[in-house]
């Protein structure tokens, strides 16, 4: 029988809880064995693949690279390519651009020996966009390039879906967001700002990136939606703050949203309203610090104009939903009859309310 392999490329902010979830909950996905490549042989980073070790992960290292490895006390199992090419799975999460690289370097070569190759929502182009419970009806047995789209498109996706859109996309008249980032990630050194900045709207008709890829990925349901996205950095680490106004053609009542919210898995409800607090709610009960669902909806912060204006602010989990959406895409290669009911072993990591 063959063997389930997943392989994980980079140990980043999604990487490294990625390995983990899997390492931890490997019988009940119906996995053989979790690999990841580790780029280059950091004594900061030595602590942290460890313990993924420990978990039962395997270490694959660039061939040049092996010695330096050792160096710092690690023992790596396997060479980068003969890694990529013994997996039944591969997920990409390198930083920017080095998917689209590996996927020439590697990925088109081995894609015969490889059931699927899934990059992370950077990687625009890669292949099929895909968010978990947005557009699962959309994937195809063809399908062997999957890009899982950011943290903040499903968070907008998932508003969209179940706010405006059900299945007409007819009844959505217009949408805006603005994707208040946060400037970093606690576990990265760089790239904080000493004060809040603004960002620019690089696409004429859809803003940001945010709103061009949960455009392309209703797309692949057949919709044509009207979203528009700006998007701007302040100085905390916490959670991306996420403020949306949806016109819908069919009137509807507050407590009518409410209600499609609370019913709806994927949405956790709050009325905390501070990033830290959600945050901390995460570190205290989540896995990795992570909350899986889609969205975290402050709860007072809704209002609807005229019946037909819904307006609110909601919080984006950590890439805690990018996660699980990469686990979906990896299950569905293995198992597409039964992908479904394999991921609900994360049950726990939903919550209703926080």
């Amino acid at each position: 029988m063959e063997r389930k392999i997943i392989h994980i490329i980079g140990t980043g902010t999604i990487g490294e809880p990625l390995i983990g979830l899997l390492c931890d909950y490997r019988d009940q996905l119906g996995i053989d064995e979790v690999t990841f490549h580790k780029n280059s042989a950091l004594k900061r980073d030595s602590s942290k693949v460890t313990d993924l070790l420990k978990r039962g992960a395997r270490l694959a290292v660039d061939d040049e690279k092996l010695i330096e490895f050792k160096k710092i006390g690690l023992e790596p199992e396997l060479e980068t390519e003969g890694a990529i090419k013994r997996s039944s799975v591969v997920i990409d999460c390198t930083p920017k651009g080095i998917g689209h690289k590996n996927k020439v370097k590697y990925y088109q070569k081995f894609s015969d020996n490889v059931r699927g190759f899934i990059a992370q929502g950077s990687e625009d182009g890669f292949g099929k966009k895909y968010a978990r419970g947005i557009n699962d009806s959309a994937l195809d047995s063809e399908d062997r390039f999957i890009q899982i789209v950011s943290c903040n498109t499903h968070n907008i996706s998932c508003i969209l879906n179940n706010l405006a859109v059900y299945d007409d996309s007819e009844n959505l008249v217009d949408s805006r967001f603005v994707c208040i980032r946060r400037a970093s990630d606690l576990s990265q050194e760089g790239s904080f700002i000493a004060a809040p900045q603004v960002g620019i709207h690089s696409d004429e008709l859809y803003g940001s990136h945010h709103a061009k890829d949960a455009f392309g990925l209703f797309q692949t349901l057949g919709m044509d939606l009207n979203i528009f996205s700006s998007v701007m950095k302040v100085n905390s680490q916490y959670m991306h703050v996420l403020w949306f106004m949806i016109v819908v053609r069919e009137p509807i009542t507050l407590n009518e949203v409410k209600e499609k919210l609370y019913s709806n898995p994927y949405v956790a409800m709050t009325t905390k309203d501070m990033t830290s607090t959600v945050f901390s709610f995460g570190r205290d009960h989540g896995h990795f610090g992570r909350i899986l669902n889609q969205t975290v909806i402050v709860e007072q912060s809704l209002n609807i104009r005229n019946n037909h204006e819904i307006t609110g602010f909601c919080f984006t989990p950590q890439d805690g939903n990018s996660i699980l959406s990469s686990i979906s895409a990896a299950e569905w290669m293995l198992y597409p009859r039964s992908y479904h009911d394999k991921i609900q072993c994360f049950s726990k990591f939903f919550f209703n309310y926080i």
